[in-house]
């Protein structure tokens, strides 16, 4: 039986939530509120598919894959790569339930095609968040109302890595892998 692996990772979760528990509440109570106008990256709410938990995944496991060098590592409800190339438009959910609350991106990691425009779609849960590319070429502002929308169009092959700025540290991280 494995009860010391689920112990240790029990207890790693517990202490690293209690740590940055204060700072979470901080900065999800501060920042704006954003309702005021939006970027040119903003887009108005359309239906477009999501990730669905019963829909075949890539491999890729939570022990993350050598292209993501373990950015999604400790990402709960990370547990593979959502494929949804040959789309034009692509909708990742903002606030689902993960890492010890609604601080997580849905689906955490998904593949598209070169010219995909991806819509972060917010739910309205786990306070305000953003959506922040890791190397800086977009960035949403912090939002807490529900069917905020920001969009991204990938025209370049590669793999996007992106977080929640307030809560980065507990895990709120994505991908967007572009073929």
């Amino acid at each position: 039986m494995s009860d010391r692996s689920l112990d240790r990772r029990t207890v790693l979760r517990a202490s690293g939530l209690a740590a940055v528990g204060g700072l979470t509440a901080l900065a999800g109570c501060s920042g704006g509120g954003g309702g005021g106008g939006d970027d040119t990256a903003t887009a108005e709410s359309t239906p477009t598919e999501t990730a669905s938990p019963t829909e075949p995944t890539d491999t890729g496991g939570s022990s993350g894959s050598a292209s993501f060098d373990g950015w999604l590592e400790g990402v709960s409800n990370y547990d593979g790569v959502v494929d949804r190339t040959g789309r034009s438009e692509v909708t990742v959910e903002v606030g689902v339930q993960a890492n010890g609350g609604y601080y997580g991106f849905g689906p955490a990691a998904v593949r598209v095609s070169s010219g995909t425009t991806v819509t972060w779609e917010w739910t309205g849960q786990g306070a305000s968040h953003n959506v922040v590319a890791q190397d800086g070429t977009y960035e949403s502002e912090l939002v807490a109302e529900a069917g905020h929308t920001f969009t991204h169009t990938f025209e370049s092959t590669g793999t996007s890595k992106y977080y929640c700025m307030p809560h980065k540290a507990l895990g709120m991280k994505g991908v967007v892998v572009v073929e």
